[in-house]
C-alpha cells in the first residue's frame, strides 16, 4: 500500500457514508462526482480517506494560494510518510508584459519570484517523476505552461560513488542543467568548485551535496546543512534535477533556434507587406537578442514565449503543464500514462477561474504579437483552454458547500455531507438594519466613513467588545478593499486589534496574518472575498456581513452561505447580517442554512450529542516555506559536530553578505545575517571548548 493515512479519529457523522459512496463511484468508473460538504463537516478528512482507499496519485486544486497552503498542511498531517507537495505561482509580484496601443505604452514584464515557493514547485515535479505516492495541492497555476516533463526527466543527472567521472565534465553538465557557478555562498540552483571538492545545492531542498574526487574517481558524497556545513549523512548516489523547468538537449536547442529563425523571417515578411516597418524592426531586434542569449547561455528572459518550439509542438497545441507530470510514468519503462485522481476544492469558485484563464491571456498576447513585441508562437505559451483541461483529466471529485451548475449537470452522483461529527449546528443568523432605531443619535447614523454606514459599524463594535472580553475572534466582510482598509483604520483608532486581508496582500503575508489571528494577535480580521471559502478558523464566534442587502456577486446566495459557514466551527458561532431589505439571495441563503440546521439538530437529538467547538492545533503554515525564522531556530539546535575551519568559512561568507546587504541599504537582510553570525560564533566557541576538553 502506497498511501498510509494517519489519524487519531475515525470517520463519523456523514463521513462514512460519503467515503463509501465516493469510493464506490470511483471503482465503477464514474468520471464526475460532487461532495456537497458543509463547513466543519470534515471534507478534507473525507478526501484523505478516499485517497487512502483508491491509492492513486492525487491533484487537489484550490482557488487561492492561502487555501492551498492550508489544505497542503492538513494533508501532510494525514499522510506524514508520503509526498504531499505545494504548487502555486511563484510570483510575489507579477506585472505581465503588455501593450496599450491607445497611449502607445509598452509595459515590460516585472516579476518578483519567491524562492521558497519556487523550491516547492521543483519538489512537486520531482516527486511526480520519482514516486507514485504523491498528493499535489495546487492553485490554477497547474494549467499554465511548464517545461516538458520528458525533457526535464531526460536531463536528470545521476551521480554515483565509485563511477569514473571527470571533474570538468561534471561542471559542464551542471551548467547545461542551468546551475550557476559561484565562488561565494551557495543558493539553490548553484554550485561551487574548489580543488577536488565540488559543492552543489539542488533546487528542491536546502541541503548541500559535497562531492570529493580523487583524480577522475568520485570518492564520497556527503549531505551537509546548507547554513552551518554540519555533516548530516553520507550517501552513495544522488540525482540532480535541472535548475529550471525549461530545459532541452543541445540537438533540441538547435532545432528550436532554427524554428524560431524561420518563424521570425515569415513574420517580418508579413509586417513588411503590411507596411509595418516599426513593428518589423522592433520584432527583429528583440528576437535576435533572445536567440543570442539562448545560444550562449541556454536561457533568456521570457524564454517561455518560445516554448512551442522547444517542445516541438504544432501551432495551437496545448502547452505542457503540471497535469502532464501527473500523466508521465514515475520511472522509464513503467508503461503508459499514470492514472490520477483530481479533486477540485470549493469548485463553485475554482471552476470559473479555470474556465476564464485562457481568454484574458489570449487578448493580451494578441496585442503584443500585432505590434511586434512577440512572435505569433508566444500565443501558445498560455494556460489550457477549459476543454483541453477536461481532456487531460480522468476521474474528478468536486467539493463545495454550494456546488455550481457545472458540477450539478456533470456529476452522476452528488453526495451530501451535512452532519458534522462534532455536533456543531449551522450558526444562528440575525438580521439587523444598517441604521438601527436605537442607540446612536440620528446625526451619528447618517455619517459615513469610506463608503460604509457608521450605524452598522458602531453596532458591530459593541459585538466585537463582547468577543474580545471572552478572547474570541470576529470576521468582518466588506464590499471593497478600500472599505476594508478604512474600517481597519477606524477600528484601530477605537483601540481594537484588527487587520485586513485582501488580494493585494502578498501570499506569505496572508498566511502570517491568519496564523497571528488564530493566536490572538488580532481580535478582528476584515476582508472582502478571501474570508469565504475553506478558511478553518475555529476561534471565530462572530461573522459580520456589512451591507448584506447589496445584491451582486459578493452578496449572492453562494457568497452568503459560504461566509455564514465561517462561524460554523465554534459552538458559540453567530452571524449578523446588516441589511435594510430582504433580497432574493438573502432569502434563499437563510432557507438553506435553516434546512441544514434542522438536519444537524435532529441528528444530535437522536444520538444524544452535545455540540463541541472544533479543537485544532494552531500549526504555523509558514514552516512549509522555510523562512529565515526557521533557519535561526535550526542554528540554535546545532550539535557540536561541525569542524572549526568550516564554521569560520561560513562566518566569513555571512559577514560579506551582511556588508553587501548594508551597502545596498537592505538592512532587514543585514540584521538577519548578523543574528546568524552571532549564533555561528557561539557554535564555533563551543566546538573549540569541546576540542580543548578532548585535548586534556
Amino acid at each position: 500500500m502506497l498511501f498510509d493515512l494517519k489519524s487519531n479519529y475515525q470517520p463519523a457523522g456523514d463521513q462514512p457514508k460519503a467515503i463509501s459512496e465516493l469510493v464506490a463511484g470511483l471503482r465503477s468508473h464514474e468520471k464526475f462526482q460532487t461532495l456537497l460538504g458543509v463547513t466543519g463537516s470534515g471534507k478534507t478528512f473525507t478526501m484523505a480517506n478516499v485517497i487512502q482507499e483508491v491509492q492513486k496519485p492525487t491533484l487537489v486544486i484550490a482557488h487561492n494560494k492561502t487555501l492551498a497552503a492550508q489544505l497542503c498542511n492538513e494533508f501532510r498531517e494525514f499522510f506524514p510518510n508520503n509526498a504531499v507537495e505545494y504548487f502555486v505561482s511563484y510570483y510575489d509580484y507579477y506585472q505581465p508584459e503588455a501593450y496599450m496601443p491607445r497611449t502607445d505604452t509598452y509595459i515590460e514584464k516585472e516579476a518578483m519570484i519567491n524562492q521558497e515557493i519556487d523550491r516547492l514547485r521543483h519538489a512537486a515535479t520531482q516527486s511526480l517523476l520519482t514516486r507514485k505516492d504523491v498528493i499535489v495541492v495546487s492553485s490554477v497555476s497547474c494549467i499554465y505552461g511548464l517545461g516538458s516533463p520528458k525533457e526535464y526527466e531526460k536531463s536528470v543527472l545521476q551521480i554515483s560513488v565509485g563511477n569514473l567521472l571527470r571533474r570538468d565534465q561534471l561542471l559542464h553538465r551542471l551548467i547545461d542543467l542551468q546551475f550557476e557557478r559561484t565562488n561565494s555562498d551557495l543558493k539553490r540552483g548553484s554550485f561551487r568548485a574548489r580543488g577536488e571538492i565540488i559543492e552543489i545545492m539542488p533546487m528542491n531542498e536546502e541541503v548541500l551535496y559535497r562531492l570529493s574526487f580523487e583524480g577522475d574517481n568520485l570518492r564520497s558524497i556527503q549531505l551537509l546543512d546548507h547554513v552551518t556545513r554540519k555533516f548530516k549523512e553520507e550517501v552513495t548516489k544522488v540525482f540532480i534535477f535541472p535548475a529550471k523547468h525549461y530545459v532541452l538537449s543541445e540537438a533540441g536547442k538547435q532545432s528550436a533556434i532554427s524554428a524560431i529563425r524561420s518563424e521570425l523571417a515569415e513574420q517580418l515578411k508579413e509586417f513588411e507587406k503590411a507596411g509595418k516597418i516599426l513593428e518589423a524592426d522592433r520584432l527583429s531586434r528583440r528576437t535576435r537578442y533572445d536567440l543570442e542569449m539562448i545560444e550562449e547561455v541556454g536561457y533568456c528572459n521570457g524564454i517561455e514565449n518560445y516554448s512551442r518550439h522547444f517542445d516541438g509542438r504544432n501551432e495551437g497545441d496545448p502547452p505542457s503543464t503540471l497535469l502532464d507530470y501527473f500523466l508521465t510514468p514515475p520511472k522509464p519503462g513503467e508503461g503508459g500514462p499514470k492514472d490520477f485522481l483530481l479533486m477540485i476544492d470549493e469548485s463553485h469558485v475554482t471552476l470559473p477561474q479555470l474556465n476564464a484563464m485562457y481568454a484574458g491571456d489570449k487578448s493580451r498576447k494578441d496585442m503584443l504579437v500585432e505590434h511586434g513585441f512577440r512572435l505569433p508562437s508566444a500565443r501558445d505559451n498560455r494556460p489550457l483552454r477549459f476543454e483541453e483541461f477536461q481532456k487531460k483529466i480522468n476521474q474528478t471529485i468536486f467539493t463545495s458547500a454550494t456546488p455550481g451548475d457545472f458540477e450539478r449537470l456533470k456529476s452522476t452522483k452528488v453526495v451530501e455531507q451535512i452532519i458534522r461529527p462534532t455536533g456543531l449546528v449551522d450558526p444562528e443568523v440575525e438580521i439587523r438594519p444598517l441604521t438601527p432605531s436605537v442607540g446612536p443619535s440620528p446625526l451619528t447614523l447618517s455619517r459615513r466613513r469610506g463608503g460604509v454606514h457608521l450605524g452598522q459599524v458602531e453596532d458591530l463594535i459593541n459585538e466585537i467588545q463582547i468577543r474580545v472580553e471572552k478572547k474570541e475572534r470576529t470576521l468582518v466582510t466588506t464590499l471593497t478593499k478600500k472599505i476594508a482598509e478604512d474600517l481597519n483604520e477606524y477600528l484601530t483608532e477605537k483601540k481594537i486589534k484588527t487587520q485586513y486581508l485582501h488580494s493585494d496582500v502578498e501570499t506569505l503575508d496572508r498566511i502570517t496574518i491568519l496564523t497571528d489571528f488564530r493566536k490572538g494577535q488580532y481580535d478582528v480580521l476584515i476582508g472582502v472575498n478571501l474570508l469565504r471559502e475553506g478558511l478553518d478558523l475555529p476561534e471565530v464566534t462572530l461573522v459580520a456581513i456589512l451591507d448584506a442587502d447589496k445584491e451582486g456577486f459578493l452578496r449572492s446566495e453562494t457568497s452568503l452561505i459560504q461566509t455564514i459557514g465561517r462561524a460554523a466551527r465554534n459552538v458559540d458561532g453567530k452571524v449578523v447580517l446588516y441589511a435594510d431589505e430582504m433580497t432574493g439571495s438573502l432569502t434563499r441563503a437563510l432557507k438553506e442554512t435553516n434546512r441544514r440546521r434542522k438536519i444537524q439538530i435532529a441528528y444530535n437529538k437522536k444520538n444524544n450529542i452535545t455540540p463541541k467547538t472544533i479543537q485544532k492545533k494552531i500549526g504555523d503554515i509558514r514552516a512549509m516555506f522555510g523562512e529565515a525564522e526557521a533557519d535561526t531556530k535550526d542554528i540554535l539546535k546545532l550539535e557540536l559536530t561541525a569542524e572549526p575551519h568550516e564554521i569560520k568559512e561560513v562566518i566569513k561568507e555571512k559577514e560579506k553578505e551582511m556588508r553587501d546587504a548594508a551597502f545596498n541599504l537592505d538592512f532587514e537582510t543585514a540584521a538577519i545575517l548578523r543574528d546568524q553570525i552571532v549564533l555561528l560564533k557561539k557554535e564555533l566557541k563551543g566546538v573549540k571548548a569541546l576540542e580543548g576538553v578532548k585535548g586534556r
